[in-house]
């Protein structure tokens, strides 16, 4: 029996016959040490047909098909018209031999092909692959070789589907500067407060946050200065204007000591610093939510764009995050806590970073355990879908938000929640609702007038389910002669529907409909007399 060999190059397909070798008795050892010199494999695999990719996208094409285990076009023509041809009824009287078993099955499926794939087979292939250069002619030298470099690097790249837009380091790094960011612009307001107490102590009574505090410090500068003339600022700053005249007395009658120029001077340019330092906080978080709403929509949705930040930072990446079970995300950022009561044998702790949201906090003392282990279990179904699913929306965020919310008025009022099959099922139905809006903004009319089509035929069919329905309800209170009546007019519908009845017909359907009204009034009637009967006895 013949043997031919299948080979894919980053080149093209490769059909090599490998005659005069004897499979039964082989040793696998020495073919393989046979399979390095090419003089003796040269005289015992010869190339057969080789077919080269057109392009750079179809070897890609090609290749994506070829590791999916599937069989293209191409490949199936290629073999068709280079191996010997199989009459029907007849077997084959040659095999092929493949690398991967999964492409094989599938071209015996499709072709009626018998292949083969053992380590005989991949050592002969190894033998094509290691001398496949010689067997090419014309075949320059480094042309091999950079077309696995290019096939390799567009490879990985659309099995990895790299997209900007869903870089989760970009968020691990965000949330890194602001909890730093937070820290600094605390101290550094501290720093001002103590600075600046120094000329107007009465002041750190008056405005407690800090921000506005830098603010009116840059503002003031000079206590005595400070008249009536600059009230209307010091209310663009406070928004209230009793405070405002409050700094304005408080500094007629101010204790503070009087700072040099030169001092002033310094006080105002770390004020406005810690100013800009605060207005780039702001803005850094308005950056880490547009990245959350990119990267982790459902997770932002559920727990909050700072929360579902610092568990992404923690975890690593989305994909860690996402393959942690919901216990080990329950405790996430308590490590130190769990093994020391490992350690000690006490009490593990219930919550980790988690315990930062509004629903934990929200729970009652007793409920707080219960609602960690319900919220976590929910963040990674959230992670899930937003790591491995390829859109983008918060249709499925929305609705764990809401079991959530449906599980605290449980603990608190006693109020039974929804179903989970019920919840996914609306959340699944609102995630195609939004796809098909998305469509329809991109402009794509025939999908959504399929949609249409197929939702008038569903009407039409519950129409007719309904009509099916009301006949067989009434089919109870008739007697069987109404029934044989009711057959026939349902008969008569029927052939109505088709366009294959004439005019005397449709009489006949207008009198047995109304002998079938007639009916069940008799009916009721006779059901009533015996009512009144037994009520008599």
């Amino acid at each position: 029996m013949a043997l031919y060999l299948l080979y894919e190059s980053a080149s093209g397909y490769g059909l090599f016959l490998a005659h005069g070798i004897d499979e039964i008795g082989q040793n696998t050892e020495a073919v393989r040490n046979s399979v390095v010199d090419l003089n003796r494999f040269g005289k015992v695999v010869k190339l057969e047909a080789f077919n080269p990719f057109e392009s750079a996208l179809d070897a890609l094409n090609q290749c994506n098909a070829v590791s999916e285990g599937q069989m293209t076009d191409e490949l199936r023509n290629f073999l068709e018209l280079s191996l010997p041809k199989v009459k029907e009824g007849k077997k084959p009287k040659f095999s092929l031999g493949v690398a991967d078993p999964k492409i094989g099955s599938h071209i015996y499926e499709e072709t009626k092909i018998p292949c083969q794939s053992n380590e005989f087979i991949l050592e002969l292939i190894r033998g094509v692959r290691l001398h496949f250069d010689r067997f090419i002619e014309n075949l320059k030298p480094g042309d091999l070789e950079k077309a696995q470099l290019g096939l390799g690097h567009s490879y990985s790249r659309a099995k990895v589907k790299f997209n900007v837009n869903r870089v989760d380091n970009m968020v691990i790094q965000a949330i890194f500067l602001l909890d730093t960011l937070d820290k600094d612009v605390n101290s550094f307001s501290m720093r001002v407060r103590e600075w600046y107490s120094w000329h107007f102590p009465e002041l750190v009574k008056i405005v407690n946050d800090n921000y506005l505090y830098a603010k009116l410090a840059k503002y003031i500068e000079d206590k005595s200065e400070l008249s009536e003339d600059k009230l209307e600022g010091l209310v663009d700053i406070l928004g209230d204007e009793d405070k405002a005249k409050e700094v304005i007395e408080a500094a007629k009658a101010s204790m503070g000591q009087d700072l040099s120029p030169v001092d002033l001077i310094n006080v105002k340019m770390f004020a406005q610093r810690v100013m800009d330092l605060a207005e780039y906080r702001k803005k850094l978080y308005d950056y880490l939510v547009a990245k959350m709403s990119d990267i982790a929509p459902n997770l932002a949705a559920l727990i909050g764009e700072v929360v579902g930040a610092r568990l992404i930072s923690h975890a690593g990446s989305l994909t860690n995050l996402a393959k942690c079970p919901s216990s080990t995300l329950q405790i996430l950022g308590a490590e130190k806590a769990l093994f020391r009561a490992l350690k000690t044998k006490g009490n593990t702790p219930k919550y980790g970073l988690i315990f930062h949201s509004s629903f934990i906090g929200r729970a009652s003392a007793k409920n707080k355990g219960r609602m960690a282990r319900y919220l976590a279990n929910k963040c990674s179904i959230a992670s899930r879908i937003d790591c491995f699913s390829e859109g983008s929306g918060t249709s499925f965020g929305d609705k764990l938000r809401e079991q959530v919310e449906e599980r605290l008025d449980f603990y608190d009022k006693g109020v039974a929640p929804r179903k989970n099959i019920e919840v996914m099922k609306a959340a699944m139905e609102n995630a195609a609702n939004q796809g098909a809006e998305m469509e329809v903004e991109n402009g794509s009319e025939p999908s959504s007038k399929k949609s249409k089509k197929k939702k008038s035929k569903e009407n039409g069919e519950a129409k007719t389910d309904d009509k099916e329905n009301a006949v067989a309800n009434g089919d109870a209170t008739e007697t069987k002669s109404g029934k044989k009546k009711k057959k026939r007019a349902l008969e008569e519908e029927s052939e109505k529907e088709n366009g294959k009845e004439n005019g005397t017909e449709k009489k006949k359907k207008k009198k047995s409909k109304d002998v079938v009204m007639e009916d069940v009034p008799a009916v009721s009637e006779g059901k009533k007399k015996k009512k009144k009967k037994s009520a008599a006895e």
